[in-house]
């Protein structure tokens, strides 16, 4: 099987619209002989991801959770800062939350590049 690379520009795009064509392509659903349960996806490389758009209010309101495991150790990201400070992890966190849970989804989302 041979995998294609597909580029995707950022610029002026919604977040969620842009982080549903890429996990398509890096799935295979694009393909004609796409299958669920075989990782038959193509590379994606996104461009211009500091220029993408947010629909609504999700800039102020949207929060990243993550706990450290111990008490009291639940941190608060809110997505305005990370997009200052990473907008590549912005859309990574995106895609990666519409791959399907499952062996498959650590393989594809290493297919995932910026540019």
């Amino acid at each position: 099987m041979e995998r294609k690379t597909h580029t995707i520009d950022a610029s002026g795009k919604i977040l969620g619209r842009l982080a549903v064509d890429a996990t398509n392509i890096l799935r295979g659903k694009n393909r004609p002989d796409y299958v669920p349960n075989q990782d038959i996806g193509d590379f994606v490389i996104i461009k211009n991801v500091s220029q993408m758009k947010f629909s609504g209010k999700k800039a102020e309101q949207k929060i990243y959770y993550h706990h450290s495991g111990y008490l009291g150790g639940m941190k608060k990201t809110p997505l305005e800062r990370l997009f200052k400070k990473n907008p590549k992890e912005v859309l990574k966190k995106a895609v990666y939350g519409m791959l399907q849970k499952n062996k498959l989804r650590d393989e594809q989302i290493k297919r995932l590049k910026f540019e």
